[in-house]
């Protein structure tokens, strides 16, 4: 049985602050030429990184793989003052901050609530570069949970004074018990506000629901390394459907097709839309009939850094 209908997720791809910390390295490849060097993956995208890596950027884990004189630029994850005070120390030729500003913003929080004397929770993934960045502003009074369980296990030495902040990239969903585990065990906790998320990882989950109830299946465009395109597969499954992480088309498995008549197609904050469309086609070109289905239109944009500008 050949699949008859696609319909695409909206919004997808792209989020403002992948668009703006990708374009960061485009001006200043075009500005200054290679070689370039960007601390961490600029984006977690495997296409992305592999495009500019061929056009001279060097993507470093360390601001010691950097040599002295060089162009640095930080990813859209943020980094810790430690990494910055390092990267000043180092006299390089430039130094660009392609942070997402809602990432930043988090930074600030912590700054804020720590010069206040409040312990902080900080709820996401402990390896995720935007967490490891977000700590380092404070290491000694922050908290890194989870999940439930460390939710219900964290020692606070003043529980009077704790304030909880979150990964941009997990949505509303994602947070809600760990935060409601947390206001159990402390009461008088400052919660985050709602903008600290991620607008383009809400959107994008409430668009993959909306397609989950149209379709037999969802692919979802995305690295594995990808958080927020992870999260959009846990969505589409928790709606029982399933769902499969792919890179790229040919990662497509035939055995997942059969017996499915209706694909929903999303992507990943840092997947390309051109290998949206290449899939897109793939299924047009054997007959399948295209839609899209979307629920909110994204026009914020954030400005570029002022040395790329």
């Amino acid at each position: 049985m050949a699949v008859k209908k696609v319909i695409l997720a909206k919004p997808r791809g792209f989020c403002a602050g992948v668009e703006m910390a990708v374009d960061t390295v485009e001006r200043a490849l075009k500005k200054y030429g290679p070689p370039l060097y960007v601390f961490h993956e600029i984006v977690h995208n495997r296409y992305v990184v592999q495009d500019f890596v061929r056009r001279g950027v060097t993507f470093v884990q360390s601001v010691d793989e950097v040599p002295a004189g060089a162009r640095l630029i930080f990813s859209a994850h943020g980094v810790s003052p430690d990494v910055w005070q390092k990267a000043r120390k180092k006299g390089l030729e430039l130094l660009v901050d392609a942070t997402c500003p809602l990432v930043e913003k988090v930074h600030r929080e912590v700054r804020r609530y720590v010069a206040q004397g409040y312990w902080i929770i900080l709820v996401g993934h402990r390896a995720h570069d935007e967490i490891v960045g977000t700590f380092g502003e404070a290491p000694e009074r922050i908290r890194v949970v989870g999940n439930l369980e460390e939710a219900r296990e964290v020692n606070i030495p003043d529980p009077e004074k704790v304030a909880v902040l979150t990964q941009t990239t997990l949505s509303v969903d994602d947070t809600r018990e760990i935060i409601e585990t947390l206001e159990q065990r402390f009461p008088r906790m400052v919660t985050p506000s709602k903008e600290d998320i991620c607008f383009a990882t809400q959107n994008r989950q409430d668009a993959v629901k909306a397609l989950a109830r149209e379709v037999d299946l969802v692919l979802v465009f995305g690295s594995k390394n990808s958080e927020n395109s992870n999260q959009l597969c846990r969505v589409a499954r928790s709606r029982g459907v399933p769902a499969y992480l792919v890179n790229d088309l040919s990662e497509v498995d035939p055995q997942w097709l059969i017996g499915v008549e209706r694909i929903g197609i999303t992507s990943g904050a840092s997947v390309p839309e051109r290998l949206v469309q290449e899939a897109a086609d793939y299924f047009a070109q054997r007959g399948a009939q295209g839609a899209q289905l979307g629920l909110v239109e994204e026009n914020v944009h954030f400005a570029l850094p002022a040395e790329v500008a």
